[in-house]
């Protein structure tokens, strides 16, 4: 496999125009764990502004707990991106193998390219989980943050479901896409929910 590139290592300006350019990757799946990590980043920041202050003492422990979740959060966005672009590279040296291997392969590509996305979802929607956690009691001037950190965590759902769709397609066994497809449709329909609840906290206050 050829090497991948750590995206999450590239600077904001040089991850924008590597997605702009004419390549493959980074592409909506690589995007959807940047905007992953990005999500978990600001819910950090808010409870970062929070945790310690005298007015909300009573909730250290929850505090430390989720700020260990958060922080862990962002690291498998990180890893998740990188497997994005592998599943990819994965995908693509075996629909070029000429061998016996070819459909071995093809099989664990499209696994892989599958798996990934739903992993995102699952992960997003424990972060819009923790997000309505946080809101309860943190610092009143960053619930606009904890807002646009729920959308940004609905966001990698709603993009990681295009990606389940577009690959459940090439899948030889169509009762299990059917599957795949609904269970992404049930996330999705879940992290909106979450996200309107992030946002009915936050319309209290702003």
């Amino acid at each position: 496999m050829t090497d991948i590139e750590d995206y999450m290592g590239f600077s904001v300006r040089d991850f924008a125009a590597a997605t702009a350019a004419k390549r493959a990757t980074p592409g909506g799946g690589t995007v959807a764990g940047v905007v992953g990590a990005l999500a978990t980043a600001l819910g950090e920041m808010v409870l970062n502004f929070t945790r310690g202050k005298k007015a909300f003492a009573e909730f250290a422990d929850a505090h430390e707990a989720l700020a260990a979740r958060l922080a862990r959060a962002r690291g498998m966005f990180a890893d998740l991106t990188a497997d994005d672009a592998a599943a990819y590279t994965l995908y693509t040296e075996a629909a070029k193998c000429k061998d016996e291997t070819k459909e071995t392969r093809m099989t664990t590509a499209l696994a892989a390219a599958i798996d990934v996305p739903r992993q995102m979802t699952a992960l997003a929607i424990s972060v819009l989980e923790s997000l309505i956690a946080l809101g309860e009691h943190c610092n009143k001037y960053l619930l606009t943050d904890l807002s646009a950190a729920a959308v940004l965590a609905e966001a990698v759902v709603r993009l990681s479901d295009y990606n389940v769709r577009v690959n459940a397609a090439n899948l030889p066994d169509k009762s299990a896409a059917a599957d795949l497809r609904k269970a992404s449709a049930r996330d999705c329909k879940r992290a909106n929910e979450l996200c309107a609840t992030v946002e009915k906290i936050v319309s209290e206050y702003v």
